[in-house]
Order: structure tokens, then C-alpha cells, then sequence
């Protein structure tokens, strides 16, 4: 279990999703990472070596759960089941920080294995509202709402992202996850400005940034289509747009989200190391301290 002395707030460094395929050498070498981040669903189980080998990890490093599985969006009620078994892990290793998708993969009694996008509307915006505060009072803690990565915009919305997420966390306390590669999928996929939705958006809700890679195609205008694959490294412009939000943010937990094509530890390492670079650059401007995981 998880030394109640632990810190209460994510380091302001880089992190890394914590994959079965490095469980060995993370334990063995103990590398220099800020913190490891795991799918909450992955772990909801009652035992077995997936709990023993991230109690191991939980020990020696900070820890964030991601949720891909509530289904915050949904038009159904929330499955209390599944809000039943997430407070189960969160109090078993009460890692220091749990988020979600601004997304729903549910209908009826059917799960959909993927996180779709929703309208932008007052009643979608009342509906999220609800389900994050029932969310956060049945984990007993507050929640990070992630941005999402779209590749359609809906003609009902009538409220800006930016906007309807802001709101949210206005009205529910929750904070946000500001993920950087959706930013930049989205923005090129509507023919949008990424660094004006940086420049835009609410920075002092931000709780933790994503980082990940992206492929490329076109539609069928012949127009770049980006897609949310974290199957690669980081693409250059999206390293470039996380340094400006670092300006505008300050040092920040962020994790580099790598869940396909998963590669050896030393690639993955080498992405957190650029990252924890780009931190102790704006740390150093700004004359901060960033203490150690």
C-alpha cells in the first residue's frame, strides 16, 4: 500500500504511462521519472500480478489514475458499479491525481470501445455538470476533465469548447486536463488555431498536461487529417505548442501517452526527458523550484 507520507499534488515533471512490458526494469533500475500514470480500468481487478507490480511502482514513484471508462457524457445515468470500483482503487492507492474524458462510450447497455464526441449545448453542458459532481462525490475527490481529440463538429453546438469546459469546472470545482496533441488534432482537423486555443484557454484549472504522438492522412478533400493514435513520438509541432502553454502555464505534470506500439524503455524515457527539459526551462525563467517525485 501506498506510504500515507506521499505527496499530495503530482511533481511538476514529466511522466509516464506505466506499460506491463517495463514493470521488470523500472523496479530493477528505478529510472528518473516524475510520476507513472495508469488506465484505472486496467486495474480494477481484485488481485493478481497486475496489483503487485503497481503497488511495487506506487511505492517508489508518485502516481495518476486516467479513467477511459465513465462515460461522462452520456445521455444514461452514470454506471454506479463502475463509480463503485473506481472509489475502490482510488482508496486502495489514493494516488494524487484521477481523470476523465470529456467523452461517452456508453449506450443503454451497451459499451462502445471508443471515447466519441459530444454537442456543445446548454442541455449536454446541464447533463456533464450533473455527472461530474455525482462522479466527484462518489470517489470522495475532485476530477480532472480532459479536452478531447474530434475529427467532426456537431451543427447543434452552441457553446465554444473552450467555453462549455470552463463552465463545467466553474460550476462543479472540478479541474482540467489539458492535453496538448488533442489541441493540435483538433484544431487542424477544423481548420482551427491551436496556439489561440492555448492562448484562450483557462490555465490556472489545469491539473496535469497530455502529451502524445499523432498520425497523418487526408480526408477526402485531399485536406490533412491528424489522428489521436499514441502509437509514436511526439510530433515536433506539438512539442513546440506544449513550450508555448508551458509559458503560459508555468511548470506542470505531464505525461507522455504512449499506449500502442508500445517501444523499449529507453525511446519512452527519452520523450519524458525532452518533456522534464522543456519544465526546467520554464522553471528557470521564472526562477521556480521543482521539487523531486
Amino acid at each position: 500500500m501506498i506510504d500515507g507520507a506521499k505527496p499530495a499534488a503530482l511533481p511538476a515533471r514529466a511522466g509516464l504511462g506505466l506499460k506491463p512490458e517495463h514493470y521488470g526494469h523500472i523496479l530493477d533500475a528505478r529510472p528518473d521519472v516524475g510520476f507513472f500514470e495508469v488506465h484505472a480500468e486496467n486495474y480494477m481487478g481484485a488481485g493478481g500480478p497486475p496489483h503487485r507490480y503497481l503497488e511495487a511502482v506506487a511505492d517508489l514513484y508518485p502516481l495518476s489514475l486516467h479513467g477511459v471508462g465513465l462515460s461522462i457524457g452520456a445521455a444514461g445515468p452514470l454506471d454506479g458499479e463502475h463509480l463503485r470500483r473506481l472509489r475502490g482503487l482510488i482508496d486502495r492507492y489514493r494516488p494524487q491525481s484521477f481523470s476523465e474524458h470529456l467523452a461517452w462510450s456508453t449506450h443503454e447497455s451497451g459499451f462502445l470501445n471508443d471515447l466519441l464526441p459530444l454537442p456543445y449545448t446548454q442541455e449536454t453542458l446541464e447533463r456533464v455538470i450533473a455527472h461530474v459532481d455525482e462522479a466527484q462525490q462518489a470517489i470522495g475527490r475532485r476530477l480532472l476533465l480532459e479536452n478531447p481529440s474530434t475529427y467532426l463538429l456537431f451543427a447543434e453546438s452552441t457553446i465554444d469548447e473552450i467555453d462549455f469546459l470552463d463552465e463545467i469546472a466553474e460550476r462543479t470545482g472540478c479541474g482540467l486536463l489539458l492535453d496538448v496533441n488533442n489541441v493540435m488534432v483538433s484544431s487542424i482537423n477544423h481548420g482551427l488555431d491551436p496556439v489561440a486555443y492555448i492562448d484562450r484557454f483557462p490555465v490556472a484549472r489545469i491539473g496535469e498536461i497530455h502529451l502524445a504522438g499523432y498520425d497523418e492522412t487526408v480526408d477526402g478533400a485531399g485536406d490533412r487529417l491528424l489522428i489521436d493514435a499514441h502509437g509514436s513520438p511526439v510530433k515536433t509541432d506539438v512539442m513546440a505548442l506544449y513550450a508555448h502553454t508551458l509559458a503560459r502555464t508555468g511548470p506542470l505534470p505531464t505525461l507522455i501517452e504512449w499506449d500502442n506500439d508500445v517501444p523499449d524503455f529507453a525511446t519512452l524515457h527519452a520523450e519524458a526527458v525532452h518533456a522534464d527539459a522543456l519544465i526546467a526551462r520554464e522553471a528557470a525563467r521564472r526562477n521556480v523550484h521543482i521539487r523531486a517525485a
